[in-house]
């Protein structure tokens, strides 16, 4: 039983870390554009700066493949994991999708196939986090809703939300009733998803103490 949760374990984060390599922003940027959005504005591969530079239809094509790459790992760790382990172990075959849910970050972050200099992970763990517990991911998007409508700046809402999904999701797993096992190994991987998005973010946090923070609709300030 250990070698098949090692396997799976090993196969989860493999899957998760590959497909988070593929970077939607890029790909769209250098399709539409010729050119690599990693050039351009806060130099992130991420929607927020394919928004700004591109515009809407380059962002909505970034945030279909962002989320979609992510719920793909999810779903690819959670059938691992249930296939590899089996449906009553100690640990449910949910825990696979927050393991591949977790790499597909990394990935993101630091992919294969563009340099390791990615995005944000906010599309990619949102979108893992909509397959495995949608009742999670409605709460902290009405968090990011309210405060968005108040400030207008996207990272301030993606680190909230970030700070909270750890604290949401061991709520929800207690209320479902899984094994302590199962919640344990949730919320820990909640805890480590939910640190990565704040770390990446530690630049905006600098822009939000000093009150530079990019507000959306404001016109865009020359680079110095």
């Amino acid at each position: 039983m250990m070698l098949h949760i090692v396997a799976a374990c090993v196969l989860a984060a493999l899957a998760g870390y590959l497909l988070g390599s593929i970077m939607t922003s890029i790909v769209v940027s250098r399709l539409m554009f010729h050119e690599d959005v990693r050039t351009h504005g806060s130099g992130n591969a991420g929607m927020t700066n394919v928004l700004r530079t591109y515009g809407k239809l380059p962002a909505v094509l970034t945030i279909v493949g962002d989320v979609g790459k992510s719920v793909i790992a999810a779903n690819l760790g959670r059938i691992l994991f249930a296939t590899l382990i089996g449906t009553d172990a100690l640990l449910d075959p949910i825990c696979g999708a927050y393991l591949a849910a977790i790499f597909c970050m990394i990935g993101h972050s630091r992919p294969l196939y563009f340099g390791f200099k990615g995005g944000k992970c906010v599309l990619a763990g949102a979108g893992a986090a909509l397959c495995i517990s949608p009742i999670v991911c409605v709460v902290l998007l009405l968090v990011f809703l309210v405060q968005f409508a108040f400030s207008r700046i996207v990272s301030l809402g993606s680190i909230m939300v970030a700070a909270l999904f750890p604290v949401v999701t061991l709520i929800y797993w207690v209320m479902i009733g899984v094994n302590a096992p199962t919640i344990i190994f949730n919320t820990l991987c909640s805890v480590i998803m939910g640190t990565m998005v704040i770390w990446l973010h530690r630049a905006n946090i600098e822009r939000l103490k000093n009150g530079t923070e990019y507000r959306f609709g404001e016109k865009k300030k020359q680079e110095k």
